[in-house]
């Protein structure tokens, strides 16, 4: 089964397989399966054409994949634009919504702090 050019795994539950599209969590898909009228436990190999088509038009109706991402990237780019403090943040690849920054993010950051205990023991060649 095929959904947005995405392909909903064949042999997980749908509620669960349904969350393989960006934008569709758990509560979202259990609203689109509940107005479709299929059961949560089905998966997706043993739907129906009809149950198909219907599980389609109720995700038709959100903003979910290439459109949510549309979105987000163009209201980060707005931010940016009107140099405001959170596009700053985004603009320098920091946390910006209020997180510490001293001991977490620092992978984004590229400031990685190896500590003398860590990583592995390089073994002597004889």
């Amino acid at each position: 089964m095929r959904i947005l050019g995405i392909t909903i795994p064949e042999e997980k539950r749908l509620e669960i397989g349904l969350t393989a599209l960006y934008g569709v969590g758990r509560s979202r898909a259990h609203d689109v399966l509940t107005k479709a009228g299929v059961d949560f436990g089905k998966k997706p190999k043993d739907l129906s054409v009809d149950d198909e088509n219907k599980i389609r038009e109720f995700l038709e109706a959100y903003r979910i994949e290439g459109d949510l991402k549309r979105d987000i990237s163009g209201n980060i780019k707005r931010l940016k634009d009107i140099s405001s403090y959170r596009g700053s943040r985004h603009a320098k690849k920091l946390p910006a919504r209020g997180q510490s920054t001293k001991t977490n993010s620092r992978t984004v950051r590229g400031n990685v702090r190896k500590t003398m205990g860590s990583g592995r023991t390089k073994v002597d060649k004889k």
